[in-house]
């Protein structure tokens, strides 16, 4: 039998009160090379230099550790998603603005997210088209898609359903990564802020 144990444990307001801050997870979305780890990054030391406790979980990073035993059929992206998001849930819990940085090409995938976070989750689509990345190409991997080196590649053999309700669509074809931080930190300014802590 399990018998989770969380009534005394501290509360969260307990940890966002130490922090200064309200926890919240930036969920950034899109295309391989579209920009979300670079914007993630680029947020996150604005915040810092603001004195805000902050994580990331990058999807290629959870891959080398957490989630080494997955693959990218249909199932392994689910459980994916499953285990980022309940990493994410359990940083939120603590007070701490987590990022997260994940392809999520599927809407089930991001309702399977939205599900297990609820009112912590901003979603965020890092819109950028599959030539666009392919220009870009910082980690080779469309290259390799290109000669068949990479099955279920997102974008080539694996479709990306764009977010129909995104609470931000950050477009780095026309913005930007500086811009696109800058344009992200505004929109969850008041989302992280304690009630009278601008």
């Amino acid at each position: 039998m399990i018998y989770p144990e969380f009534h005394r444990f501290l509360s969260r307001a307990d940890k966002e009160q130490l922090l200064g801050q309200r926890g919240l997870v930036i969920w950034l979305c899109g295309l391989s090379g579209s920009g979300k780890s670079t914007i993630a990054n680029a947020a996150e030391r604005v915040l810092h230099q603001q004195g805000r406790f902050t994580t990331i979980l990058d999807g290629d990073n959870l891959r080398t550790g957490l989630n080494s035993n997955l693959g990218f059929t249909d199932q392994d992206r689910l459980e994916n998603i499953r285990r980022v998001a309940e990493t994410a849930k359990i940083f939120v819990s603590q007070g701490i603005i987590t990022f997260v940085s994940a392809i999520t090409p599927r809407g089930e995938l991001r309702d399977l997210a939205r599900g297990l976070l609820g009112e912590d989750l901003f979603e965020v689509f890092v819109k950028a088209s599959y030539e666009a990345c392919e220009k870009r190409d910082v980690k080779g991997l469309y290259a390799k898609a290109a000669r068949g080196e990479i099955q279920h590649f997102t974008g080539k053999d694996g479709s990306f359903e764009p977010p129909q309700n995104a609470d931000l669509i950050l477009d780095t074809e026309s913005t930007s990564v500086e811009d696109a931080a800058f344009e992200l930190l505004e929109a969850i300014c008041d989302r992280i802020s304690l009630g009278g802590d601008a």
